[in-house]
């Protein structure tokens, strides 16, 4: 909401500068999200002075007092040597007067009189002649040999807007000599507000919102509407079928207007206002509706069939062609303004093109109206209709602004436009306001906000805002006003209290009572340490769909799914989020192969709950599942490392090696050669625990399962494990001191079937070598001559150290011996050459 402080001034008197009434209001709710100076220059001190350094002129300049003025031209003579320049002569106060060069197409041969902008030599202006925007300063020039000493600005110019076409008029009033500063410049204040703030969606209920503020009296003029015509009775009616859906529904007459360009003042207020202005009828129906609230809509009325306006429910398939020249289909879930003959308005989101206002129309029938809500919300929505009417109607119009807007509205129309207003309106008013009151103790403004007011303080605080309060012993009964939709309860009413007091001046108190016992959930932290980690390997975390389909299993597993083995939605949204998930895999992969059309490169995963039924029970076992998927290049392709590998089995396992360590659990669980019809033979692996409890799955995808999933690369790796389990298992670190002690390394080389894993045998060499072995690694695999047929060569790096002492060969070799020993023993290895 724009609220320009000219405007706002006429309302109530403002007694602290802008800056100061931004906090205030800021400090009550109503966000003050910048201000800005339109010609005025802002204080040196203020946080929203605009930039005026750099080499691009901010969106509002002020203008020099000493260089920009108001001139009147004198008189307007033809350029001697070009036939688009004309030379007017523009006075500016004192008798002083100065030729200028134009081309200005407004600004014809034999003007006088016309106010406008002048700009002398050394003013510092928007260059209205470059294709960028960009400061120009006005020196003396000559064109086509006549000297100009200055400029008649346009708007783009002083930088009020982006029109060029011609310079700007100014009202007949203006003081010629005054700086334009002065006359014209303004200040005005954006201001953010909530859904809950529609009162404030109007310059009249931001006036309220201030004179609380600053304890100033409202200056709030009943509207007055000077009807000499006939009466409207007879001359136009209305029906409404359902008040429901358009509780009041008002309309005036006003007749013989002609329809124009409306007064410099009114655009400038539109425009100041974020508005464009349009026409005198169009601008007056805006103005008042930034002015009260209240927007109406304006028909043609000698187009409305027998000056009958109908508010009904459209028909099945009946079309209306809106203002935007777009061909509407309706349904009965959307509420219209028609005539006998149809559908002449969407209510409350945009009128209709048939009896639009256009230069030949004389006869106006003028509606102000309020509409439910939820089906202003509902069709603006489904139309992609957005608009200044349709947000104040889907949050609340006071119900008593329909008349006192129109009398307003055809007053300005009448002086903008001419004509002659018919006496009295048609209102229909089928569900009147029926006011509230409610009862506001000090106990309960105590016990919410903490401190000590008196009835008559609290009755003092909410009669600032328009409350009629009647004072008993302890509390006040309160009668709310038609333009305070947003208060309903008791609480609403301290809420009023404590902006009008001021949230910054509310105490800071203690709790009266003990703090609960605080409680860590140990299940969160480790959920969040377990995506910590994988966001340090390189993953990035997705959230998937927890609703599947059948299909999107079957294109994972391969075999068709038995939908008994699933709970099913009853309604579910759409066919394929139909079935709760047993696995993140199905969907998990879904949202690979959609990523890898896009990019070289795709590392995921995700933590969520899979859901298995449970026989005889209503609620299934909610199990914590991480799943990991990656695919595509190993590392970003680069000029030095040529081709680059693809992810593989060994990148997932080095992944969770990586979990596991940081979970501190590396040695309770190992891998296991795992066979599944999901996974490549020999490139996937049993995640299980000490006691074989199963952790998990992990392995590059099979072929098929590729091929199904669209996955077109060679080689796509997948992972899905226990998570509860795992966080069960988590330890926590364990400090010691760092060993001054060097470590002795040896290495093993022994040669074993190949039904031997690296990994039997590296779990070997630690049960045997004792505490004094820190580490054992696997570093190489060999097959091949002379390693005979049916085994291959193994080789571990072990460190040896000791806490306490440097650790000698001899017992380094004693222990080295002992591991050769069970290794021929227990698993049949012999020890490499």
């Amino acid at each position: 909401m724009r609220v320009p402080l000219s405007w706002l001034k006429e309302y109530v008197e403002l007694v602290v500068s802008p800056e100061e009434l931004a906090d205030r209001l800021t400090l009550a709710g109503m966000e003050v999200t910048s201000i800005d100076y339109v010609g005025a220059e802002a204080p040196a001190n203020s946080a929203w002075s605009p930039d005026l350094s750099g080499p691009v002129p901010p969106e509002h300049i002020p203008w020099d007092p000493e260089r920009v003025l108001v001139g009147e031209i004198v008189e307007v003579n033809q350029h001697p040597n070009a036939d688009r320049l004309t030379v007017p002569v523009v006075g500016y106060g004192d008798g002083r007067t100065i030729a200028v060069v134009t081309g200005a197409p407004n600004i014809k041969v034999g003007m006088c009189g016309q106010k406008v902008a002048l700009a002398l030599a050394g003013a510092k202006l928007v260059d209205g002649h470059s294709e960028t925007r960009k400061w120009v300063t006005l020196k003396p020039t000559k064109l086509r040999g006549v000297a100009s000493e200055g400029m008649v600005c346009s708007e783009l110019e002083l930088g009020l807007s982006e029109e060029h076409e011609g310079i700007l008029f100014l009202p007949d009033d203006a003081p010629v000599g005054t700086p334009l500063r002065d006359y014209l410049g303004d200040v005005v204040l954006n201001i953010d507000l909530t859904p809950n703030l529609s009162r404030a969606l109007s310059i009249v209920g931001v006036a309220r919102e201030v004179a609380a503020l600053t304890d100033q009296p409202l200056k709030l003029p009943e509207p007055e509407v000077a009807a000499e015509g006939p009466s409207i009775e007879g001359r136009a009616r209305v029906t409404v079928t359902d008040p429901e859906d358009c509780p009041r529904f008002t309309i005036g007459l006003i007749e013989g207007i002609t329809v124009g360009p409306s007064p410099a003042w009114l655009q400038q207020r539109l425009r100041l206002a974020g508005m464009r202005p349009i026409s005198n009828v169009v601008d007056v129906s805006n103005y008042v509706m930034l002015e009260w609230g209240q927007p109406s809509h304006a028909f043609d009325a000698d187009r409305v069939v027998d000056r009958h306006l109908i508010v009904r429910r459209a028909h099945e398939g009946e079309t209306l062609r809106t203002l935007d020249n777009q061909e509407r289909k309706l349904s009965p879930a959307h509420i219209v303004v028609a005539d006998p003959s149809g559908a002449e308005s969407l209510a409350g989101v945009m009128g209709g093109l048939e009896t639009e206002v256009t230069d030949a129309t004389k006869n106006i029938l003028l509606e102000a109206a309020i509409w439910n809500p939820a089906q202003i919300r509902r069709t603006a929505q489904a139309f992609k209709l957005p608009s200044e009417a349709s947000r104040r109607f889907e949050r609340g119009v006071d119900p008593g602004l329909p008349p006192l807007a129109l009398r307003r509205a055809l007053e300005l129309m009448r002086q903008v436009a001419g004509g002659t207003v018919a006496q009295g309106l048609v209102d229909v008013y089928g569900r009147p306001w029926e006011p509230r009151r409610l009862e506001l103790t000090s106990a309960e403004v105590r016990r919410l906000l903490g401190v000590e007011l008196s009835a008559a303080q609290i009755a003092e605080l909410l009669g600032r805002l328009g409350f009629e309060c009647e004072i008993g012993l302890d509390s006040v009964l309160v009668l709310v006003p038609s333009y305070r939709l947003d208060v309903s309860i008791v609480a609403d009413l301290v809420e009023e209290v404590a902006r009008l007091y001021g949230y910054d001046q509310l105490p800071s108190t203690r709790l009266a009572d003990e703090l609960p016992p605080q409680y860590t959930d140990e299940l969160r932290l480790g959920e969040s340490f377990v995506k910590d980690t994988l966001v340090a390997c390189g993953l990035q975390e997705v959230i998937t769909y927890s609703l599947t389909s059948l299909e999107t299993i079957r294109l994972f597993d391969g075999t068709q799914p038995d939908a008994s083995a699933y709970l099913q939605l009853e309604n579910p949204l759409a066919p394929e989020r139909a079935f709760l998930r047993r696995s993140i895999l199905p969907e998990l992969t879904q949202a690979l192969a959609s990523n890898l059309r896009e990019r070289p490169r795709v590392t995921l995963f995700e933590a969520g709950r899979i859901f298995e039924p449970r026989p005889g029970e209503v609620l299934p076992r909610e199990a914590l599942r991480l799943a990991l998927v990656m695919a595509g290049q190993r590392e970003s392709l680069s000029w030095h490392n040529g081709q680059q590998p693809l992810l593989d089995y060994f990148d997932l396992k080095g992944t969770i090696e990586t979990l596991l360590a940081r979970l501190r659990i590396g040695d309770k669980v190992r891998f296991q050669p795992a066979e599944d019809r999901r996974f490549h033979p020999g490139r996937s692996a049993h995640l299980v625990g000490q006691n074989g409890q199963p952790l998990g799955l992990l392995g590059e995808l099979h072929p098929d399962v590729r091929e199904r999933l669209g996955l077109n690369i060679a080689r796509a790796t997948a992972a899905e494990l226990d998570l509860d389990a795992l966080l069960q298992l988590h330890q926590e670190p364990q400090y010691q001191p760092v060993y001054r002690q060097p470590v002795v390394y040896q290495d093993i080389a022994v040669i074993a079937p190949t039904s031997v894993t690296a990994e039997q045998a590296r779990s070997l060499i630690i049960q045997t070598a004792g505490p004094l072995l820190e580490h054992a690694e696997l570093f190489d695999v060999y097959t091949g001559s002379p390693i005979p047929e049916g085994q291959r060569s193994l080789a571990f790096r072990m460190n040896f150290r000791a806490p306490d002492r440097t650790l000698s060969d001899s017992e380094v070799n004693k222990i080295r011996e002992k591991i050769i020993r069970r290794l021929q023993s227990d698993l049949g290895a012999t020890i490499r050459a």
